[in-house]
């Protein structure tokens, strides 16, 4: 089994509250969900502006789990509401 677990830096300009991140954040992980078969954690953050977001995929496939959260990545950056500020993948 291929475990691919990646950190994404965000940050979200318009949020002026913790409520405001909350709901961007929110919206982002439910489409997340919806579309592709990923696990998802937070890291608690006070930060209004800033998160970080966690994406985890298990295959048999490591190609599978590179395009998934490839494409996770991309969805994320279409975002309008996001900007990412660095990601990191990794395998074992």
């Amino acid at each position: 089994m291929i475990l691919g677990v990646m950190r994404i830096s965000i940050y979200i300009p318009e949020a002026g509250s913790l409520k405001a991140k909350r709901f961007v954040i929110k919206s982002v992980k439910d489409k997340i969900k919806n579309k592709f078969n990923v696990s998802l954690a937070e890291e608690a953050s006070d930060l209004w502006q800033r998160v970080e977001l966690y994406a985890a995929c298990i295959s048999t496939d490591t190609q599978h789990v590179n395009s998934t959260l490839e494409n996770v990545k991309n969805m994320i950056d279409k975002d309008p509401q996001i900007e990412i500020l660095d990601y990191s993948l990794e395998l074992s």
